[in-house]
């Protein structure tokens, strides 16, 4: 009797993502919605509290934003939207119920594309709609071992945009590709902040599996509120192999909603999964419905910004650069910015020939300066103008690539331009002259054992006197016209 054959199971992801949008005021009240770091219940008001009696008003600027979010994942944006309240009884949730947006959301039906190893995939949008942030849970133990939560408001009331995808994600890898894209688009036209870590942007993955080549959907399982991509690779990974443990030793995979403990690099249940109609959802009455004209949205098209996949595309046509180098550069709409800034004075001969110096010096030099400094491109103190004369002084030969480097990063600290760090420090570059002549002379009469070696045929030894040059002019001299100095003296003797 032969066993049985192993199940070749397939993964299916659908992720939903809730974002912070970049707005001054909460969503249905005039508190500040820059709340982050301020002292408990400080940006509080009768409507964000729940009061009775508080009437909403519908913040315009973040529904300008979700459209245009919308507008970024390739969503068709209906003539008519409607506001919704979702009950439900959290602690969290003053008024008992949170205003949302249920069957009438304001875009649905895109889609984002992503690539993974080299290959694309595209994954369907299945809206994209518009909701407030509720309160936040703050658990304390006393010094006495008494466990107790307290609740802070000014989160409350902050506009929230959802964006819920397709089932169409099938590991952990495309999921990670997914979020990673949709966190560059959110930050690309100024809708979110997105930064995971601070709860501008808050994942919750729906995993299930199935035996490949089956239509059926399995019990799907809610991974909530992950703070990190890598957490979100790492919980999905675990929550995979244990639903696959599970089936194949007999069991049932229980729809439920678990969250992830990276101490123990695992899952655990946190409550059953709701359905929508746990919430009753019902139409808000207090809320007129939103008429979305097509000119309206016109308008928000014409003021979006150039696309990072189309930038992307542009860059590589336009400045010759690689696929490689303009990822890079658009990895950040700011940094993009940078970069072509840095070469806008130019013809267009001209930029060309110094774009990939340009890209190089974005993609590594600086952006391993600003790591340094835990700087966000967005942050970033240098200006086009700054990196430009940098070029430029590298280029004239004013400055070797030692000195840039140094220059740069005084850039960095000091907002000063390049040419007057240069200037007042007397970093000008030695390239030739009686004073090159004059340090490569002493070099040799210091280095008699080097000078000897390299006349013995070791070719190596000419590598020490340019070193013991360069320490000497500290890092002034050109490289070039030392090597070519210290040869002709060399040979010369």
């Amino acid at each position: 009797m032969t066993a049985p054959a192993a199940v070749d199971y397939e993964v299916v992801i659908g992720v939903e993502v809730h974002a912070h949008l970049l707005t001054r005021s909460k969503m249905f009240c005039s508190c500040p919605a820059d709340y982050f770091g301020a002292p408990p219940n400080s940006h509080v008001c009768p409507v964000c509290l729940g009061m009775p009696g508080v009437l909403p008003v519908i913040n315009r600027r973040a529904v300008e934003l979700t459209i245009m979010t919308g507008l970024a994942l390739n969503c068709q944006v209906p003539p008519l939207a409607r506001f919704d309240r979702k009950n439900y009884p959290y602690p969290d949730l003053m008024k008992g119920y949170q205003i949302s947006q249920y069957d009438q959301p304001l875009c649905k039906d895109g889609w984002l594309e992503i690539e993974v190893e080299g290959q694309r995939k595209r994954v369907r949008i299945n809206r994209v709609h518009l909701e407030e942030d509720t309160a936040r849970l703050v658990h304390v133990t006393s010094p006495a071992g008494e466990s107790y939560s307290l609740v802070d408001v000014n989160r409350s009331g902050i506009p929230l945009m959802e964006i819920v995808s397709e089932p169409d994600l099938r590991s952990a890898e495309e999921a990670r590709a997914y979020l990673v894209k949709l966190r560059q688009i959110l930050r690309w036209i100024g809708a979110s902040r997105a930064n995971m870590e601070e709860g501008d942007m808050r994942c919750e993955a729906n995993v299930s599996v199935r035996p490949r080549g089956s239509r059926d959907l399995g019990a799907k399982v809610e991974l909530k509120n992950i703070n990190s991509f890598k957490h979100v690779y790492e919980a999905i990974r675990y929550e995979v192999q244990r639903q696959i443990r599970v089936l194949e030793s007999g069991g049932r995979v229980v729809q439920e909603t678990r969250g992830w403990r990276e101490d123990i690099g695992q899952t655990v249940p946190q409550r059953s999964k709701e359905y929508a109609h746990d919430y009753r959802y019902f139409p808000e009455p207090d809320l007129p419905p939103l008429v979305i004209s097509r000119e309206w949205v016109d308008e928000i098209r014409r003021r979006m910004p150039e696309l990072p996949d189309a930038r992307r595309r542009r860059l590589q046509e336009d400045y010759g650069l690689s696929d490689y180098d303009a990822r890079l550069l658009t990895e950040s709409r700011a940094k993009a910015d940078l970069f072509e800034g840095a070469l806008s004075s130019l013809s267009v001969k001209e930029r060309a020939a110094r774009a990939k110096a340009a890209a190089n010096w974005v993609n590594s030099e600086l952006a391993g300066l600003l790591n340094a400094r835990d700087l966000e491109w967005e942050a970033c103190p240098l200006t086009p103008a700054q990196l430009s004369e940098l070029l430029t002084m590298l280029e004239e030969g004013t400055i070797n690539t030692s000195t840039a480097k140094a220059v740069l990063e005084e850039c960095l600290d000091t907002g000063r331009s390049p040419r007057s760090i240069v200037e007042e420090k007397g970093l000008a570059q030695i390239s030739a002259g009686d004073e090159l002549a004059a340090i490569v002379d002493g070099v040799l009469e210091a280095n008699p054992k080097a000078v000897a070696d390299y006349r013995a045929g070791k070719e190596g030894a000419i590598q020490f006197l340019v070193g013991q040059i360069m320490r000497q002019t500290r890092g002034r001299a050109n490289p070039e016209a030392v090597r070519q100095l210290l040869r002709e003296r060399l040979s010369g003797a």
